[in-house]
């Protein structure tokens, strides 16, 4: 190949190893195995072998929560919609997912042959069709179009802070591009610039604002995070001195060390004392909310919007005034220069404590809800990833204290049961030239769907530690409905085994992982001496089935699942 020439396949994953991609998950398949040797024979970027495509997508969004960008690759048809629940959650939870399809060759494509993997009449644009709904951009990539349309995908997949596809067809992966590799330049990132007349309108308007009142809070959420706000926001609130809280769906994101934090605001889940200082404050300034049900404690915030100014990336609303088109990524960084010096009041409340748990005697040996989360972050080392699993996981860590650095992913609104499992693999693999540490809370009814994957982070000698909650069923769906029904449980499995039936000891063509602790805990002492181990054998892979009374649940999803019964009532109401 001549230095001036490169294959589109080698192209894109130029492209991908330039913004930070050194794996790609995924599954083989006969219309993408071109592309697959192009990954092998490439170097700088591993393959993921997942077990199945589902499981990809979620090693995938995993993976791009923690370095800012993923992607994995399925084959035609079967492949892509069985990574389509996964895609859409991407694009619900706003992160950057580069989804490749290998696809069938051109010529094929071109005479409407009925080949495998296809609906048997001729339309070859079916899925790629139905991927328009649930990603931010699609190409179809040709001999003439691959430069431009994987440049074009991939910018909008970083600024746009979504998912994209890209088609790629079996006979073109080793097509030779004019391109000379020295040429290539970045990709151009820079965010549009703000209306200026409105920017500045939005500003004056801001700062008036706060100059007349008292108390003043900020709340942080989803968007923050997902549009790499957090260092701005940091400026922000140590530029105002101002209390800081933050969503269910952004904790982690500000250090709960910090003195001016303040804690996690979920509405009617939220501590006594963040509720009244919430509610009592005389002006909100709301950094990237994201108000679904379960962000917002089942839709009971009960924010003021007459006291409420709200930044977003695409517009500002200050009251019941939205400003179009003003994003905060602008915006925040000119109200800290701004900033009136004259109001600027040193925070001087009450440092953030975690509320200690009121424990019943009769269950003093039992693993309840309020005791668990209430011990688990002693066992949590500073900037591990936490990640919890939708159900009672996701509403256990809301109040959990936060060891510095803990980054945490959940699955908030999209809530696909079993993420947890394929992210910790991604974000495991992402994190591990910092040495991040991976704890993943799964349930069990959630392990049941995606088990599978315990054998990927075996073979990719992993150190995760997989905490399983086992209460005997689907307890978040038994307290929202049919606590008796009988498809709310599940058979029982053996679920600490899951590393010998994984092939723990097994022969292998490949190192594994060395596992450590592997077993059952019933008491709080049996779970506290696990722990002990886990802490201690920090380079194994470890599993820790606790058991937990059947219908025992946290506080805050109780409180959720009141919250949303309610709202439904009053809407129920409202329509009649």
């Amino acid at each position: 190949m001549s230095s001036s020439k490169m294959t589109i396949g080698n192209y894109l994953l130029r492209r991908l190893k330039s913004l930070g991609i050194d794996i790609i998950f995924g599954v083989p398949g006969d219309y993408n195995l071109p592309f697959l040797d192009q990954i092998e024979d490439f170097g700088a970027i591993q393959w993921g072998n997942n077990c199945n495509e589902l499981n990809a997508s979620y090693a995938a969004d995993g993976y791009a929560r923690i370095r800012g960008i993923g992607a994995l690759v399925t084959t035609f048809g079967v492949g892509e919609l069985s990574a389509m629940n996964g895609i859409a959650g991407s694009y619900a939870e706003m992160v950057p997912v580069v989804h490749i399809v290998g696809t069938p060759p051109t010529a094929s494509q071109a005479s409407g042959a009925i080949l495998h993997h296809t609906l048997g009449n001729g339309d070859f644009r079916v899925f790629a069709n139905m991927y328009k709904e649930i990603t931010f951009a699609q190409a179809n990539l040709t001999k003439t179009n691959a430069v431009d349309e994987i440049d074009r995908v991939l910018t909008q997949c970083l600024l746009k802070g979504r998912p994209v596809y890209i088609g790629l067809a079996l006979d073109l992966s080793d097509y030779e591009i004019n391109v000379d590799p020295s040429s290539i330049k970045p990709l151009n990132l820079s965010i549009t610039h703000n209306p200026k007349l409105e920017h500045q309108a939005a500003l004056e308007n801001i700062l008036e604002c706060v100059k007349k009142v008292e108390r003043i809070v900020v709340i942080v959420d989803a968007c923050a995070i997902r549009h790499d706000m957090m260092k701005t926001v940091l400026r922000f609130i140590e530029r105002t001195q101002l209390p800081i809280y933050v969503t269910p769906m952004a904790k982690g994101g500000i250090n709960e060390n910090h003195p001016q934090f303040c804690g996690v605001f979920a509405g009617n889940c939220s501590t006594e004392r963040v509720q009244k200082e919430v509610y009592d404050a005389d002006l909100i300034l709301s950094i990237g909310s994201m108000n679904s049900d379960f962000n917002t404690g089942g839709f009971t915030y009960r924010l003021s919007q007459k006291k409420t100014i709200e930044f977003h990336t695409y517009h500002t609303k200050i009251f019941y005034a939205i400003y179009d088109k003003i994003d905060m990524r602008q915006l925040l960084p000119d109200v800290i220069e701004n900033w009136p010096n004259d109001i600027i009041r040193p925070y001087n409340g009450k440092p953030y404590e975690v509320e200690k748990p009121i424990l019943d005697p009769k269950h003093e040996h039992e693993i309840i809800h309020e005791y668990f989360w209430h011990k688990l972050p002693d066992f949590i080392p500073e900037n591990s990833i936490v990640i919890a699993e939708t159900g009672t996981s996701e509403f256990g860590i809301f109040n959990m204290r936060a060891p510095r650095g803990v980054t945490f992913l959940t699955q908030i609104l999209w809530g696909s049961i079993g993420y947890s499992v394929g992210a910790a693999l991604g974000a495991a693999l992402a994190g591990k030239d910092e040495n991040r540490r991976v704890f993943v809370l799964v349930g069990d009814g959630s392990f049941q769907l995606v088990c599978q994957e315990v054998s990927a982070m075996l073979r990719f000698k992993t150190n995760i530690v997989i905490i399983l909650l086992n209460n005997d069923g689907y307890t978040i769906e038994k307290l929202i409905h049919g606590p008796d029904r009988a498809y709310n449980n599940i058979q029982m499995w053996r679920y600490h085994k899951s590393f010998e039936y994984f092939g723990d000891g097994l022969k292998q063509n490949r190192e594994q992982a060395v596992t450590g602790f592997a077993g059952m805990v019933k008491s709080r002492e049996e779970f506290e001496k696990a722990m002990t181990q886990v802490s201690k054998e920090i380079d194994k892979i470890h599993f820790v089935e606790v058991v937990m009374p059947a219908m025992d649940a946290p506080k805050s999803l109780v409180l959720t699942i009141e919250g949303a019964n309610e709202y439904k009532k009053r809407e129920r109401e409202t329509q009649e």
